[in-house]
């Protein structure tokens, strides 16, 4: 068995682990990636594409913005479909100027892993039996290439992922889970062509949510509400369509179909593990929290999650000091919480529930129709989409403590 020592071990190849890893090379900071999956599958897997400026700034400060610079749609709002008119957030204006920026989670990985092969500290693909041992002294035994290998580290960043080894290596009842499934999924495609919209349009129908979003200008993405139970096979493109055309109507627009080159179900769940430490141990990402993608909060809150866990872990080891790591779960949770109400609140404003009752609905009605004609609901709505800046309230904690 070979035998390694670095200051950081990250595990997890995603964007959260792969950007940790940047942020800490760039510090001076050793540290290896491990993951699971091919590159090829790592660079492949659709994921959420809406940035927050937050996250476009720290992408931009780790020396991989220029295509996202180039590629990337920068937006000023969004628009709300119900009733079958449309109202748009004017989020820009409303926010004092912040924007959001359209750019696939599959190109952030691309970009990253690219920056890590050619200056980057080592990432290791494909590997196996990946097993964390002492919680307070780290070590993990794995297997890459037919050889089996140890690495010791200071620091362990689980950015695996909700089903990665990570969590599930935290003793039993160390964790308090808080979670919600919802009675409802995502069915998203990829089509190859040029978007109907130009800005995102977010829609509630009696038949159930969609969303018109994209990937760039020749490339739509597109979502509709489904039955969690739901098959593909009960989902032929020429079904897709009609949901879309039907549940996103507006009077003097029209939807433009294409071929559909992806097609997915996806469950709804909000989900929050904490603490977020545990000895040697911090969970970042969809390892300790998971959103409903309704807000678009899953991607930004694990860049905010390593934003912050670069910051402690380059204090704790290039100049011993710990406030960082101490103060790390309560600040991030705060950041957390608020994202798990936002994304809950636009989900269950936007879906037809199938539990509800005529009144719920009514409810629902009311609150779209303050929200399009409230200055204040609208700033809210703007407020929360945009994201909070990074150094905003959740810094507190790390005043106080």
């Amino acid at each position: 068995m070979s035998s390694e020592r670095v200051q950081v071990a990250i595990v997890g190849a995603g964007p959260a682990g792969l950007l940790l890893g940047r942020l800490l090379h760039d510090a001076g900071i050793t540290a290896v990636i491990l993951e699971a999956r091919s590159r090829e599958h790592c660079e492949g897997r659709v994921r959420a594409g809406m940035l927050e400026q937050g996250t476009v700034d720290v992408l931009r400060e780790a020396g991989v913005g220029q295509r996202l610079d180039r590629e990337g749609l920068v937006h000023g709002g969004i628009y709300i479909n119900f009733a079958g008119e449309r109202h748009r957030i004017p989020i820009q204006e409303l926010t004092g100027g912040r924007t959001v920026t359209v750019y696939g989670q599959t190109e952030i990985v691309k970009d990253l892993i690219a920056a890590h092969l050619q200056d980057g500290p080592p990432l290791r693909f494909e590997v196996g039996d990946v097993t964390l041992h002492d919680l307070d002294a780290p070590r993990l035994t794995y297997r890459h290439e037919g050889v089996e290998h140890e690495l010791r580290a200071d620091l362990v960043a689980g950015c695996d992922g909700f089903h990665g080894i990570c969590r599930a290596a935290v003793p039993d009842g160390a964790l308090t889970i808080r979670e919600r499934e919802y009675p409802f999924a995502w069915l998203g495609i990829l089509a190859d062509v040029a978007p109907s919209t130009d800005e995102l349009i977010y829609a509630h129908h009696p038949d159930g949510f969609a969303l018109h979003s994209m990937r760039s200008p020749s490339v739509s993405r597109l979502y509709i509400q489904v039955d969690p139970g739901d098959e593909l096979d009960a989902w032929p493109p020429e079904r897709v369509w009609e949901a879309l055309h039907r549940r996103l109507h507006c009077e003097g627009w029209t939807l433009t179909e294409g071929p559909i080159t992806d097609i997915s179900i996806t469950p709804m769940r909000s989900f929050v593990a904490a603490p977020m430490r545990h000895d040697a141990l911090l969970l970042a990402g969809d390892a300790a929290h998971i959103v409903p993608p309704t807000g678009a909060k899953g991607l930004n809150l694990a860049v905010a999650d390593v934003t912050r866990l670069a910051e402690a872990m380059i204090a704790a080891l290039s100049g011993g000091d710990d406030r960082g790591l101490d103060a790390y779960s309560q600040a991030c949770l705060a950041r957390v919480w608020r994202a798990q109400h936002f994304s809950w609140w636009m989900t269950t404003l936007l879906h037809t529930d199938p539990t509800a009752d005529a009144y719920a609905e009514e409810l629902r009605r009311s609150q779209l129709e303050y929200v399009v004609s409230s200055d204040a609901a609208a700033r809210s709505l703007a407020e929360n989409y945009a994201g909070l800046p990074l150094d905003g309230p959740e810094h507190a904690v790390l005043a106080r403590g």
